[in-house]
């Protein structure tokens, strides 16, 4: 079996192009620029200001305690807490309970396109410690059968600020789908609390940005290409916001002739297949556009729109196979193409 997964340096390269777009025309603002490694992923921080590098401090500290605390293969976690809860209530989090709360919200509207408890059809398929293997109808049928969110018990003690957490005793549960877009918007908090008033995160296909440009102007984001990881097919104009991509291009292998990316479909537990080749999306919220560029991928383009019709609250960057760029309207003073192989057009 042949696997392949998107380059590091690729990803290095483009995280550079979406932080050096909005690094232009800073004047003689100081600006500190740190790079980790954390949540499986190069992550690149920058802030400006006089402090500038507490606010990098409190940045990397939450992102690196909330990827141990998610980790549901270390023994210490929280997600293992509850995945081997037998059932139990277990104490979680504030940043826990708002993850699982969009990410319930999210369920619900799409009808299970995103599910937190599909983690064993996700280990199965082996892109959780990169062991790559193509499972059996059985053996998906029997992944799926532990799926449970809707059975989710969540619970908010108003007195205390504390929460509580319980799902059937058979259930595995992963943030994967979230963590990073939860982590960003803690981090991006991290850095206000310590004084700084711009920055930038970027968070393997997940950005971030705190206030203006440090001239004012708003920030400039890239967009990735799927079709040329190294590029990027457009960018935005935003201010203080999160903008999420998922994309096939992110994570996958090949066995034989067939390539196989990590976007489950959670109805039968294979690599969901439509027209859609990424999708980004724009929400002030970073922790639902995390939740929602994954759920916004498996429902396909259609039903995605039909979505954002129907519950908005975001804006939306659609890439098809057929080299189609399709934005919703509230991007259409925003988005300037800048690879002339796509077509663009703009919905309501």
């Amino acid at each position: 079996m042949k696997h392949i997964k998107t380059s590091y340096k690729c990803i290095a390269a483009l995280l550079c192009l979406c932080t050096l777009l909005p690094l232009a025309a800073c004047g003689e603002t100081k600006q500190s620029q740190r790079e980790i490694y954390a949540m499986d992923t190069i992550m690149t921080l920058t802030a400006y200001g006089n402090q500038r590098e507490a606010g990098l401090d409190a940045a990397q500290s939450i992102i690196q305690a909330m990827d141990v605390s998610l980790d549901p293969e270390l023994e210490t976690s929280t997600t293992y807490a509850i995945n081997h809860a037998n059932g139990a209530n277990v104490s979680i989090s504030g940043q826990v309970a708002k993850m699982l709360s969009c990410a319930y919200d999210v369920y619900k509207k799409s009808n299970g396109a995103l599910d937190l408890t599909l983690y064993p059809v996700i280990k199965r398929w082996g892109f959780v410690d990169g062991r790559y293997y193509v499972p059996t109808d059985e053996e998906l049928a029997s992944d799926l059968a532990l799926r449970c969110f809707d059975k989710m018990a969540l619970t908010s003690f108003p007195s205390s600020g504390s929460y509580a957490v319980s799902f059937p005793a058979t259930a595995q549960i992963s943030f994967a789908a979230v963590a990073k877009g939860c982590a960003a918007e803690n981090a991006i908090s991290a850095m206000r609390q310590a004084g700084v008033t711009s920055g930038i995160i970027s968070l393997g296909g997940n950005v971030q940005t705190l206030g203006q440009r440090p001239n004012g102007d708003d920030w400039k984001i890239a967009v990735q290409d799927p079709n040329n990881t190294s590029s990027y097919l457009g960018v935005i104009n935003v201010g203080e916001t999160a903008v999420v991509t998922s994309g096939t291009y992110q994570r996958y292998f090949t066995s034989g002739s067939k390539t196989y990316h990590h976007l489950i479909n959670p109805k039968n537990g294979y690599p969901v297949s439509n027209s859609l080749l990424s999708v980004t999306i724009i929400c002030e919220d970073g922790t639902m556009a995390d939740c929602l560029s994954t759920a916004m991928f498996i429902l396909g383009e259609n039903n995605a729109l039909n979505y954002w019709r129907n519950y908005g609250g975001f804006e939306m960057i659609l890439v098809n196979n057929s080299n189609e760029i399709i934005c919703t309207s509230g991007l259409i003073e925003e988005f300037t193409l800048a690879n002339k192989s796509y077509s663009l057009r703009f919905t309501e």
